[in-house]
């Protein structure tokens, strides 16, 4: 757990379903500068793969996912 980076924003988009958290990820990142960290909240199940194929897609870095409680967490680096 300490080998995690230190995060520059973070969206909790919990209660939201697909797309809507691919969306406002996507949206939250285009304010960002390359190789900052985005913290992502999620309650979605589909999340997981969907965060998988978005960065695969897209060029940014799935750093790390990990579930919490009822939640999926992700730490996306921006290309």
């Amino acid at each position: 757990m300490s080998s995690r980076p230190e995060h520059q924003q973070a969206a909790d988009l919990s209660g939201l379903n697909c797309p809507l958290p691919i969306l406002r990820t996507k949206k939250a990142l285009a304010t960002m500068q390359s190789g900052e960290v985005l913290h992502v909240i999620c309650s979605d199940p589909a999340t997981p793969t969907d965060f998988t194929a978005f960065c695969r897609q897209t060029g940014h870095e799935l750093i790390e996912t990990w579930p919490q409680d009822d939640k999926f967490l992700f730490l996306i680096r921006k290309r």
